[in-house]
């Protein structure tokens, strides 16, 4: 009589399947990029006001671009799988990418292109150890042009990428940004952003004051074309009251 034996799998095999089983009804967790990293966008309103001049301003720039996207205070992941990797540059730009909204920068997805041009204005809270991480991080992953803006002190400062790393742009005075076309100037302890067709970056209040004195002068002009077609309306009027056809003159 013939018996059938059973005999029990390897340890391995029975370690191995059940790992397989585990993977299929406990998948690994997604990784989670967060959106913010708990931080201000400024510390103060001097600084903000530049970061929200430089970002309206480059952002105007470009406004005709499909394919430049501008941001401020938009954290950058730059590697997919490390969500510890990141940085949130007070202004930065990328150009052959889409405008549109985004709540961070991943890089994989975006054509695996870097942020070329990154702004960042200092507050005191800055430290020398901070800034020289972040020089280090727009330098290995693959910042073209990197200035900082000092607004307490009035220093300015640039890199720009020469091979695989940065040399500090001297003097920065007067300096044309390759990518952007926008001039460097101080004036005083200001910084001035001077846009190819000549005209200056402004805040919201100085483009508000602008635009008011181009509506006040329009009116103006309206308000005399309107005098002037009055007064031709009159001697119209006192000529064919004389007998004389105007439209003969």
């Amino acid at each position: 009589m013939a018996i059938d034996t059973v005999l029990d799998p390897p340890a391995a095999t029975v370690a191995a399947t059940g790992a397989a089983a585990d993977k299929e009804t406990n998948p690994a967790p997604a990784i989670i990029y967060p959106e913010s990293d708990g931080k201000p966008i400024a510390d103060n309103t001097r600084q903000f006001r530049y970061i929200v001049t430089i970002q309206g301003g480059l952002d105007a720039l470009f406004k005709d671009d499909p394919n430049v996207f501008v941001a401020g205070d938009l954290l950058w992941y730059p590697v997919e799988g490390n969500n510890q990797l990141r940085v949130a540059p007070d202004v930065m730009v990328a150009f052959g990418r889409p405008k549109g909204d985004r709540g961070s920068y991943l890089q994989w997805r975006e054509g695996n292109v870097a942020p070329q041009v990154v702004f960042e204005v200092l507050s005191p809270g800055n430290t020398p150890l901070e800034m020289a991480r972040k020089l280090h991080f727009y330098e290995r992953y693959g910042v073209e042009e990197y200035y900082v803006y000092d607004p307490d002190r009035g220093e300015l400062a640039g890199w720009r990428r020469v091979g695989d790393n940065f040399e500090e742009i001297t003097p920065i005075e007067g300096w044309v940004s390759p990518r952007l076309g926008v001039r460097f100037d101080l004036e005083g302890a200001d910084l001035v952003l001077t846009r190819p067709d000549g005209r200056r970056f402004e805040t919201f209040v100085e483009l508000n004051e602008r635009a008011e004195a181009e509506r006040q002068r329009a009116e103006a002009e309206r308000q005399r074309a309107e005098a002037e077609r009055q007064r031709a309306e009159r001697l119209a009027e006192r000529l064919r009251a004389l007998g004389v056809d105007p439209a003969e003159l």
